[in-house]
């Protein structure tokens, strides 16, 4: 298949308006074995999709690893790859035992460190090279500089002073140097991806989950500023990691949390519009955020074939233009938001 491309920044990037988000093929809160995830990578790669993001993050490097086995054979300007900054994978020490939500407890042996610094991204930028089995990188994200990590306004306050006061000029000098062909941030917070391209000259963000058909708050400042400078989103989580996946029921989940009853209501008043029209609540929330200009890719994370087939489906369902007009009348999406007309 052949998939829409859109445009990264002021860049020469191109990716497809839908990606490959690389967290659950890692172990992210479920198990999946190696060659399934080989599969999905070559799967995924033969429906059309030429983006892939992941991330050191995932797995303890057990994403890039995976992924770098099913793209490293592809030819390399075929595709489209982002990873993250933030967190270099290092051999524990003895006793070390870290937490995380990956399944198998990562890779045997590993665990992750926060490092912004200029040194830290270099030897992040390098470390993934090898486990991705790639001599570039074309997006290079920071990850994790928000209060959603960090729990703490004076630890992110930290975090964004080193990022930009170190670690940003290693990635500027890399973009500079030819060996990466995109920066941005890669975070769940659309305040904070506005402090940062207020604050240096980054080609993209990578929002997760903040402008989507249940929450659009995205629109009021970031998106506008995205547009005014030209940077492009790339839009995580557009099922805000699985109310907008499929039929709302109680228990689904939001942020990766249990929904809270009046986002469940919400949710389930989108979806009744949707069935209305004989639309799918899934395809809808795919095809919303692309609708804004400044948005360039939507990348839901796929932990099998099928879902992978089904999202690439998704992208192309025909959607009538009165459930979008109705869902705005009943209130139930910003007005400003841009949809057909």
């Amino acid at each position: 298949m052949t998939l829409p491309k859109r445009r990264v920044g002021k860049t020469r990037l191109e990716v497809t308006t839908i990606g490959l988000g690389g967290a659950p093929m890692s172990g992210f809160r479920v198990t999946i074995p190696e060659a399934e995830a080989l599969a999905l990578t070559d799967a995924t790669y033969e429906l059309g999709v030429r983006y892939f993001d992941t991330a050191p993050a995932y797995g303890f490097g057990r994403s890039e690893l995976r992924m770098g086995a099913g793209l490293r054979d592809k030819p390399r300007d075929s595709f489209v790859l982002s990873t993250k900054v933030g967190r270099v994978v290092h051999a524990m020490k003895s006793g070390e035992k870290p937490t995380s939500d990956f399944r198998e407890n990562g890779l045997p042996g590993f665990a992750p460190a926060f490092d912004y610094t200029y040194d830290g991204v270099m030897r992040s930028i390098e470390h993934s090279c090898m486990r991705l089995g790639l001599s570039r990188i074309d997006i290079a994200l920071v990850h994790d500089v928000d209060f959603w990590t960090t729990k703490d306004r004076a630890l992110l306050d930290e975090r964004f002073k080193t990022v930009m006061d170190s670690g940003f000029k290693a990635l500027d000098e890399l973009r500079r140097g030819g060996l990466i062909g995109a920066i941005g941030v890669g975070i769940a917070e659309s305040d904070t991806s506005l402090r940062f391209i207020q604050a240096g000259a980054f080609d993209c963000m990578l929002l997760a989950g903040r402008y989507t058909l249940l929450e659009q708050g995205a629109l009021e400042a970031f998106l506008p500023e995205c547009a005014k400078r030209s940077v492009s989103v790339i839009l995580g989580g557009p099922y805000n990691t699985g109310i907008l996946a499929g039929e709302v029921k109680p228990g689904v989940r939001h942020n990766y949390m249990p929904a809270a009853q009046a986002l469940i209501d919400k949710a389930q008043k989108i979806e009744a519009v949707c069935r209305r029209h004989g639309v799918e609540l899934g395809a809808a929330a795919l095809q919303f955020p692309l609708f804004h200009p400044a948005i360039c890719a939507v990348i839901p994370g796929s932990i099998s074939i099928a879902r992978v087939k089904q999202n690439v489906e998704r992208l192309s369902a025909p959607i009538p233009v009165e459930l979008w007009n109705e869902l705005k009348h009943e209130k139930l999406l910003d007005a400003s938001a841009p949809t057909p007309t």
